[in-house]
Formats: C-alpha cells, structure tokens, sequence
C-alpha cells in the first residue's frame, strides 16, 4: 500500500493509459517538460513524439484534438490553467460537444481536456477561475471534478475511454495536499455518478473538488457539536447525478450547496433547482448554498483571496444556520 499524492495518481494514469494505448498521445504547452505542475514529467522520455509542445493557443490545442479524435487518436489536451481555456471555447462547445449529434452518432470524438482550475494558491485574476458551469451547461461535453487520488486514476480512465469529449478538472490546491492510501488498482468510479462519503441525519452537504475536502472538515467539526452531516462528492458535472442528490436530499430534508464558483449561475443553483422539482414535499428548511461572491474574478492579496474562498468555517456556519432552522 502506498501513499498516493492527486498529482501522482493524474501522472501515473497518463503514463498507463499511453503504455496500453499507441493512439492515446498528449499535447500542451510545455507537457514535454512536464507542464506547471508537472503532471506530464518523464513522460516525454518513455513515450517521444507522442508528448508534444503545442504553441500558445487553447483554440489550437482544443482543435487538432478535435482533428485527431475525428480520425481515429485519442488525445489529452493538457490547458496550462483553466484560466485560458475560454480561447477555445468556440472548438470544444460549438464543435466537439455536437460532433456526434450533427453526424446522427456515426462519428465519435473521444478526447480528453485536462486543466487545472479554482483558487486557493494565490494565482490571482488570471490563475484561479472555476470554470464548470459555463461547460457543464452544453449538452455533449461530460465534465468530472474528482476530489480524492483514486477518483482522479478512475475517473481519467474512463475519461479516456469515453467516446464523448470530456473535460476533466483538477483542483490545483488539491495536487500535492491531497493524498490517499492506494493498494493495487482503485476501485471503478463511472461518469455520472456521485457518491455520499459520509452519513448523517441532520442535513446533506453537496460538494465537489476542494469544496468536498473542506465540507467533510466542517462535517467532523458539527458532528462534535451534535450535527450530523450526510456529504456528497457529486464527482461529475455533467452529467450530473439526479438519483444520488434526490436520494441524499430526501434523507435528512435540508440541503446545503457549496462550491467556489460566484453564487450567481454557479452549479448550486441547477442541484437546488433539481430538488426543488423533485423533492421539495421533502424538505423542512430553505435550501442553502456557499459559494464565491459575485466580483469578477479572485484577488491577489491572501486576505482577500481568503475572503472569496468558501472554506470549512464558512460551511460550518451555514450548517448551523440550516440545523437549527
């Protein structure tokens, strides 16, 4: 059994999926180096020219893996932040996501896109971007944000696997301080499903990404005060998990939302729209959500990027609003 960091598992899932795969190959900028966060390092030794340095253009990298995907590869488009990716948003949503459907599902693009994304490392306005709801909203891009290491190697498996585009987030806060026990391969984690990763009678936690890890904290501290939390990592985005939210939802009859994103078309406001359809005789309280304020984009200064940041005191809190309601 061994320790295994979030950066760790993305790496050595990479390295696999190119060992069993001569179609799968990865391109970004400086992936042959390694990348920022060096999720593609010594890759480009082992495997050579399918490890390839694209220029600077998300619209480039997004589109020759749309080419490659459409005649037979299997790319992994590495975007060095999340930050960029907007550059090429007209590729992955006015093309990728409807590739299947304007082809009547003769044609196929299976092909990941990995980017870090969210807040936490002091990145500033151009480096801590939560970018999945503008990704989760079209319909042909299946978009995962896993929060634990054996999620991460699952759940890029079966990424790559997938006959769709995926988009696959990686909280870059969680890359070196995440780590879990791995003995041997992980368990099968599928697209589509969350899972509740703690149980309690007095309210549910919905989370996902750095936002899971911080909400069970906040769980351990209220079950200490006599709260008990059921916590759900919701694991992908679209599509979501309609059967798990309602599930958890029903059980306890109050619901807390949390993500990093603004409040304002965040993701919070499509689970709670969700329950409020499909649930609401269910519930005992108003549903609540934590989330980002509604400014522009993160700040620089650690005092202020600690004030955007939802974190386990701010979940705790709101927690206890909604039990003692």
């Amino acid at each position: 059994m061994a320790l295994m960091t979030v950066i760790e598992a993305v790496r050595s899932t990479l390295d696999e999926a190119l060992a069993e795969d001569d179609r799968v190959f990865i391109l970004g900028e400086d992936v042959e180096a390694g990348g920022v966060f060096r999720a593609t390092e010594g890759l480009k030794a082992r495997y050579g020219e399918r490890i390839i340095d694209s220029p600077l253009s998300e619209s480039s990298i997004i589109g020759v893996s749309i080419g490659a995907a459409h005649y037979g590869l299997r790319p992994i488009a590495e975007i060095q932040f999340a930050d960029f990716i907007h550059a090429g948003f007209d590729q992955l949503c006015s093309e990728a996501s409807r590739w299947s459907y304007r082809t009547r599902g003769d044609a196929w693009l299976p092909m990941v896109v990995r980017t870090p994304w969210g807040g936490g490392v002091h990145g500033g306005q151009h480096h801590s971007q939560s970018i999945e709801a503008f990704y989760s909203h079209m319909p042909g891009i299946k978009v995962v944000a896993p929060a634990f290491p054996a999620d991460y190697r699952s759940l890029l498996k079966a990424a790559i696997a997938d006959p769709n585009p995926v988009l696959f987030l990686e909280h870059k806060r969680t890359y070196r301080l995440i780590r879990q026990e791995m003995d041997g391969a992980p368990a099968e984690t599928r697209i589509g499903r969350a899972r509740i990763t703690r149980r309690g009678n007095d309210l549910t936690i919905f989370a996902y990404g750095l936002m899971l890890h911080e909400s069970l904290v906040a769980a351990e501290t209220l079950s200490g005060e006599g709260i008990e939390a059921t916590v759900v990592d919701l694991l992908t985005l679209n599509p979501i998990d309609h059967e798990t939210i309602l599930e958890a939802a029903k059980a306890t009859g109050k619901v807390l939302i949390v993500h990093e994103d603004v409040l304002t078309g965040g993701l919070g406001g499509e689970i709670a729209a969700i329950i409020a359809e499909h649930a609401f005789e269910y519930l005992d309280a108003p549903i609540r959500r934590v989330a980002g304020p509604d400014i522009p984009a993160m700040p620089f200064h650690h005092a202020m990027e600690d004030f955007f940041m939802p974190n386990r005191d701010k979940i705790a809190t709101a927690a206890r609003e909604l039990a003692a309601y």
